[in-house]
């Protein structure tokens, strides 16, 4: 069932379901689409998320009565929505060590090794559910319960950019340096947020994500043609 939610004085949330999954995230995106096309004068932005889509509009131009009817009224036409083919990005992982410092704690959690974690890691390809909290920090769906893991006690003021953190059941990785509380399991020498780039975040929701891991060498090679001008992580 469609919800319309007031979430303040200028935006408005369509919730189409009430959990995370794919099936949800799919009416997600199409409802986006199709609200996209509608082109309704006075809202400035559709902001879709794991299972809602936050509308940001000018109640001077559009009132919250007819802006609220206008968007039940496009939940009819979802179903007739093609979606855009899927297309899944391989991101390359240094695991452990420095780059992973947390790789130890998740393996003891979970009773498992260092190299089973990240066989398991490096399983599935993860649905893009969203991207939000800093340009470009992706929210996967899928991620094997064998290694669900809690969040940091006491988040860390700064984890690097490109590191691949757990928490709880998700994963995902910070695109720049950033405080964060997530369990740090490894790294990408990918440049995941670059300014200088059309369009700047390399990863967008819809898209699969898979993780392989590489070593020293490969992250090294890897990191200097990404970062030519040195720096970097």
């Amino acid at each position: 069932m469609v919800r319309i939610l007031v979430s303040s004085d200028r935006s408005l949330c369509v919730e189409l379901g009430n959990a995370i999954s794919e099936e949800i995230n799919h009416q997600v995106r199409a409802y986006t689409l199709v609200a996209e096309a509608a082109d309704i004068s006075g809202v400035v932005e559709y902001v879709p998320t794991y299972r809602s889509v936050t509308v940001h509009y000018r109640p001077e131009v559009i009132g919250y009565a007819g802006l609220k009817q206008r968007l039940l009224d496009l939940t009819g036409r979802m179903d007739r929505v093609e979606l855009p083919p899927t297309r899944t990005i391989e991101i390359p992982v240094l695991y452990g060590g420095e780059y992973g410092p947390d790789l130890p704690h998740v393996a003891e959690v979970n009773g498992l090794s260092e190299q089973e974690v990240v066989a398991i890691h490096t399983g599935p390809a993860y649905l893009i559910y969203m991207l939000g909290f800093i340009p470009g920090f992706c929210y996967l769906g899928g991620l094997d319960p064998r290694i669900n893991t809690p969040r940091l006690e006491t988040p860390r003021v700064k984890i690097p950019a490109g590191s691949v953190g757990i928490a709880g059941g998700q994963t995902g990785i910070y695109p720049l340096d950033s405080p964060g509380g997530w369990q740090v399991i490894g790294r990408t020498p990918l440049k995941m947020y670059d300014p200088k780039r059309e369009p700047p975040v390399l990863l967008e929701a819809g898209m699969y994500l898979h993780y392989y891991a590489i070593g020293q060498a490969e992250y090294d090679r890897i990191h200097a043609e990404q970062y030519p001008e040195g720096g970097g992580q």
